[in-house]
């Protein structure tokens, strides 16, 4: 088996969309697993100023999955506030590999970055 079942990314914050075109402002969360069996995930989003916010959802066996977290249907319906800090967590009943990216558009030389969590 590949991976963790607790990752932690502290870093994280939804920018704007952006001016358009083909190219606009999001981050994701991307999670893989290797099992031959589907894997339960808990997310918590961590805010400075308010409660925590958790949502779960399934990966299939040997699929990768990919979290917009300007999507709330992908979000377990959690509306991630544009802009903000957060940090978010993730708990499985099984390894998986995780990793974050953010793309920024807010100038002209964007930023597109990627980054495993903490992983244990």
């Amino acid at each position: 088996m590949t991976g963790r079942t607790t990752w932690v990314f502290p870093d994280a914050e939804l920018p704007p969309y952006g001016p358009g075109g083909e190219l606009y402002g999001h981050e994701s969360i991307i999670v893989l697993n290797t099992n031959l069996a589907p894997v339960a995930v808990r997310a918590t989003l961590w805010y400075t100023d308010k409660a925590p916010a958790q949502f779960e959802f399934r990966v299939e066996g040997q699929r990768v999955r990919c979290l917009r977290t300007n999507e709330p249907s992908d979000m377990g319906g959690v509306e991630v506030p544009v802009g903000e800090q957060y940090a978010i967590s993730l708990s499985a009943d099984a390894p998986i590999v995780a990793q974050y990216g953010r793309l920024d558009v807010r100038q002209p030389e964007m930023a597109f970055y990627t980054t495993p969590g903490y992983s244990e």
